[in-house]
């Protein structure tokens, strides 16, 4: 029998997957960042209106890893992506090929909903992840980085002025 599973999740797994969100910010050392609510990732996840979906690694029965992921949209390609927004296998159950699977899963995903790409983003330190990820074939491009509007920011720029005729 397979000891490895990977599945969709069910609005039952909102506490092992924001448990697992958790373990992710610790490992990233970004503890201080996490500061969602379960009732959020419930409702984003299976609300009226989902935002994501998720998809859980079960090794023996144990959930072990997960992804969570969103659509975006390719305007060169005219077609719509995946973009994975985290991915993370606990440390005691790396090297087993978790999370090869679980990128095989969404790539699937990916191909079933004639997507024209999959992205995410890795830590420029994360080193064993990204030698993981470019043994799978992805490619890190050098020349993009990430524009992020948070916090007091992202209110501030919806104030601006839209035309400055």
């Amino acid at each position: 029998m397979n000891k490895l599973k990977i599945r969709p999740a069910t609005p039952t797994d909102v506490p092992v997957l924001f448990e697992l969100i958790q373990a992710l910010a610790e490992y990233e050392k970004l503890s201080h960042l996490v500061t969602g609510t379960m009732d959020a990732l419930q409702d984003h996840l299976f609300g009226a209106k989902p935002y994501v979906e998720a998809i859980l690694a079960e090794y023996e029965g144990q959930t072990v890893g997960f992804t969570l992921f969103f659509s975006n949209y390719s305007t060169f390609l005219t077609k719509p992506g995946i973009y994975i927004e985290d991915l993370f296998v606990r440390p005691e159950f790396r090297r087993q090929g978790i999370g090869k699977a679980l990128l095989t899963y969404i790539a699937q995903l990916a191909v079933e909903r004639d997507c024209g790409r999959l992205e995410w983003s890795v830590l420029d330190w994360n080193e064993p992840a990204i030698a993981f990820y470019q043994r799978l074939g992805a490619t890190v491009l050098p020349d993009w980085r990430i524009c992020r509007v948070t916090g007091d920011a992202l209110p501030q720029l919806a104030t601006q002025t839209l035309y400055n005729l």
